[in-house]
């Protein structure tokens, strides 16, 4: 109930910023006003041909004036058709439009939120944001406006006519409408609630799907034996949307019987005031009128109808505006400076001064207190136990996290004051967990680098030893690789990963663990390769297999995030220390393998 209330109180704020949705779009929208109004206009018409036709047309039996009156009618059918097909058409495009800005809005967004985001996010979720809730807004907003306005102008302009004809019935038949705009406000509360509950079980839905319809999630499911169990949860999940569905179909069903039952007993009800008011023997209004009254009161009653309904789907739709509202609100915690510096030449240096980090929630610090300068062109490995804070070291020099305390600098100027453009040329990252998209090995290759040539392409995959590979598939540098990159093994993916990385070419290099899923032959020989990319350029190595590092200019022990030694490889042996031990096991387990 808390959270009822407060979407409810901040009702006023969303509907102010959906109207600003459609701000851009305002000239086009007042076209669209102007064609509903005419036709609005245009269609009440019609009553009073028929009025003439009845009171004076027929009864005198005047034939050129009913065929003039009749062909008013098949005119003004046309005109209507004829407007409603041009507002149709630009509303529609008006709509798609805000839709399309809704949709990149909240993608751009997501892309500027930082690394922690999406760890404690499930995919499915974002993904549910962006199709299920901006998708199930696409009929309130691509229709609304226009039937708001069309039903607003029909219902105004025939309330006027029908007073015109005949006072006392416009009152008899306006004094229902009072309790059909209560009701709809109630219906409107609690399809409200009923939207929300759907949308969160379609993103569980999505999530579920997303996870256990993957190529991981089919292989665990498949070597598990829990593709029942899967499939049982799924079944679960789908019968709790169906029923929250069903709720949302039923919500104000009697409401909208009710309404139709009245539209349908009014015209009686005409017919008997109209009786009674008159005296003599002799009605107070002629037949002709009586006609045309019942006829706008049939006009007028099925606009308000619809407004009543649009307010409905207006509730409904403020509950996924707020939802998407939720992921634009996010506050972007790595942001691009508003100032960014331009440095003239990047040389490569790297520094941590007084580096700390924290995770959200966590009861110690990952990183404390971390100090290294690594020399341009020089080499740095990082060294520890898991959970040491290896990783997340790495992570803050591409910035993909912000560091909680102290800084991080590229030749002397804290990461936060680059821009995005500047540090992604600066720094390439190739991580232990390659991903690959679902598209030939050239395009991901080309990933980093749009404009790349094929030579270097080639060069890129010669010195991460995968060309020779490449050129012996049937489709060569075409070859699709595949849902993340599963067609291929997980050597040759992390070749493929290395092969981007070089073709950007950074004066920094990141691997976190990059021969982690190597053998040992491949390793030595990709590692060979990377000791030769890296001449000249920063290279940071975080590190599993210590054979990899023994060259690195200075390696750093972190233990509990805190540096507990540091030195060359031949210095830190000599300690005796925690490398040392690291070094003896790493050693002992490549004996027993």
């Amino acid at each position: 109930m808390r959270t009822t209330g407060s979407a409810t109180a901040h009702l006023p704020v969303q509907k102010r910023r959906i109207l600003r949705l459609f701000r851009p779009y305002r000239r086009r929208l007042l076209f669209v006003a102007c064609l509903v109004g005419g036709s609005s206009l245009v269609a009440l018409v019609n009553p009073f041909l028929i009025r003439e036709i009845m009171d004076v047309a027929l009864p005198q039996g005047r034939t050129g004036l009913l065929s003039l009156l009749a062909l008013g009618m098949i005119v003004v059918s046309v005109a209507t058709s004829s407007f409603n097909v041009f507002q149709t058409h630009v509303s529609a495009k008006v709509g798609q439009l805000v839709m399309h800005d809704l949709r990149t809005a909240v993608y751009s967004h997501l892309q500027r939120m930082s690394l922690a985001f999406f760890t404690r996010t499930r995919t499915g979720e974002v993904q549910s944001r962006i199709a299920n809730d901006i998708g199930g807004m696409q009929v309130t907003v691509t229709t609304t406006a226009t039937a708001l306005v069309a039903d607003l102008t029909i219902v105004i302009a025939t309330t006027t006519a029908m007073a015109l004809l005949d006072w006392r019935l416009t009152i008899a038949s306006l004094l229902i409408l009072p309790a059909f705009v209560w009701v709809s406000r109630h219906v409107g509360d609690e399809r409200r609630v009923i939207t929300r509950e759907r949308q969160r079980q379609f993103a569980e839905l999505s999530s579920n799907v997303q996870e256990s319809l993957s190529v991981s999630g089919i292989m665990l499911g498949h070597t598990m034996g829990r593709s029942r169990s899967l499939t049982d949860t799924f079944a679960e999940q789908s019968r709790k949307l169906t029923d929250i569905e069903v709720r949302a179909s039923t919500a104000g069903l009697w409401y909208q019987s009710t309404i139709w039952i009245v539209m349908a007993s009014m015209p009686a009800v005409i017919y008997w005031v109209a009786g009674l008011t008159g005296s003599g023997g002799h009605m107070a209004i002629s037949i002709g009128s009586l006609v045309a009254f019942t006829t706008l009161q049939q006009t007028l009653f099925r606009p308000a109808q619809r407004l009543l309904t649009i307010g409905l789907d207006i509730q409904s739709s403020l509950e996924l505006f707020a939802r998407i509202f939720e992921y634009l609100d996010l506050p972007v915690d790595v942001a691009e400076p508003e100032r960014p510096v331009a440095p003239k030449e990047l040389r490569g240096e790297v520094s941590l001064r007084g580096v700390g980090f924290s995770y959200a929630g966590a009861e110690r610090p990952t990183l404390d207190g971390v100090d290294v300068t690594v020399p341009a062109g020089h080499s740095l490995a990082i060294v520890g136990e898991t959970g040491s804070g290896k990783t997340t070291l790495s992570y803050l020099i591409p910035r993909l996290y912000d560091p909680t305390a102290g800084a991080v600098t590229i030749d002397g100027v804290d990461v936060r004051d680059l821009s995005f453009a500047t540090l992604a040329a600066a720094v390439g990252v190739v991580s232990q967990e390659t991903y690959l998209f679902h598209a030939s090995v050239a395009d991901n290759l080309r990933f980093a680098k749009p404009d790349a040539t094929d030579e270097e392409l080639v060069a890129a995959a010669r010195i991460a030893h995968i060309h020779d590979y490449l050129m012996s598939l049937p489709e060569g540098y075409d070859t699709v690789v595949g849902e993340r990159g599963y067609r291929f093994s997980g050597g040759e993916k992390q070749r493929l990963a290395i092969a981007r990385a070089i073709l950007r070419d950074p004066p920094i290099l990141v691997l976190d663990e990059a021969t982690s899923a190597l053998d040992t032959q491949t390793e030595q020989a990709v590692q060979a390769a990377i000791d030769a990319a890296s001449a000249g350029r920063t290279t940071i190595t975080v590190a599993h297999r210590l054979s990899t590092i023994r060259d690195a200019d200075e390696i750093i022990v972190l233990e509990r995030g805190r540096v507990a030694e540091r030195g060359t490889h031949d210095e830190l042996l000599g300690l005796g220390g925690h490398y040392a031990t690291l070094v003896n096991r790493d050693t002992e387990m490549v004996v027993v393998a």
